[in-house]
């Protein structure tokens, strides 16, 4: 009978945020596989837990998935933890998951922290929608490319970042998206944990050699591609406004539709024009 893999969501600072049934699972479970075991081990002794522990982390993701697959085929219960929050958000994860799934092994996910969820619920924005991004690249040219393609994203966006890195990321947003609203959430759940809400360019005047891990989260834009691209189109005649959907395909039925929508106009308006 093949064994369980289980994800299993640890605390992000506060020890006391640990579920019972993430305690249940890594007593009951044969091996632990962690990204750091020291720091897993710290949490293990916390709670007088005593489970073997293999290490786990992005370097050998790819070797070590495999040898814990014969494990898991072979009937051997594991949990895969991280160092901190859920296993597989901007943490080792989706390699042994995929391998998993791809040998009929069972995936349970033990539910907990996630760093990205508790600075969007405290932050103040909107968190109808959300868009997560993880960390941006170290390269400042791959980072203003990212950024380039959520200019005109509408929902908050989010990512993680370290601290010696996060004045000059900043600056980039701020290059790219210009001045809006963000949240920068601090330490969370540990005791200087910290909210600074204010908008990037005061934060980028009084920012310097601020520590900790930090969850970014910025405010969408106010306006969607689709709205600018719309209002540039009713700055444009009739004749380029009918143009500009007749090169999308569309029928002329749509295409009037469609220019009677973002004019604001009757649909007979735009009909008797075209006549």
């Amino acid at each position: 009978m093949k064994g369980k893999l289980y994800l299993v969501a640890t605390p992000i600072g506060n020890l006391e945020d640990i579920t019972l049934r993430a305690l249940r699972i890594l007593k009951e479970v044969d091996l632990i596989a962690a990204e750091d075991t020291r720091h897993t081990l710290g949490l293990l002794n916390h709670f007088n837990i005593s489970k073997p522990l293999i290490s786990y982390y992005k370097q050998t993701e790819k070797n070590k998935s495999e040898i814990l697959i014969k494990k898991l085929l072979d009937g051997k219960n594991i949990a895969l933890v991280s160092d901190a929050g859920t296993p597989g958000i901007s943490d080792p994860g989706e390699e042994i998951v995929k391998l998993a799934i791809e040998n009929n092994i069972d995936v349970v996910p033990i539910p907990g922290c996630v760093a990205l969820i508790n600075g969007l619920i405290a932050s103040g924005l909107s968190a109808k929608e959300f868009i997560f991004i993880g960390f941006l690249s170290a390269l400042k040219k791959e980072k203003k490319e990212k950024l380039e393609e959520l200019k005109y994203e509408t929902k908050t966006i989010i990512l993680y970042e370290a601290p010696h890195k996060l004045k000059n990321t900043l600056e980039v947003i701020y290059e790219v998206l210009g001045n809006r609203k963000i949240v920068l959430a601090r330490e969370l759940t540990k005791i200087h944990e910290e909210f600074i809400r204010d908008d990037i360019k005061n934060i980028l005047n009084n920012i310097d050699n601020i520590k900790g891990e930090f969850v970014v989260l910025i405010e969408g834009s106010k306006e969607s591609k689709i709205d600018i691209e719309i209002s540039n189109l009713n700055n444009k005649t009739l004749e380029e406004h009918y143009e500009f959907y007749e090169k999308q395909g569309l029928e002329k039925k749509e295409i009037i539709k469609r220019i009677a929508k973002d004019r604001n106009l009757s649909k007979n308006e735009i009909y008797q024009y075209f006549i």
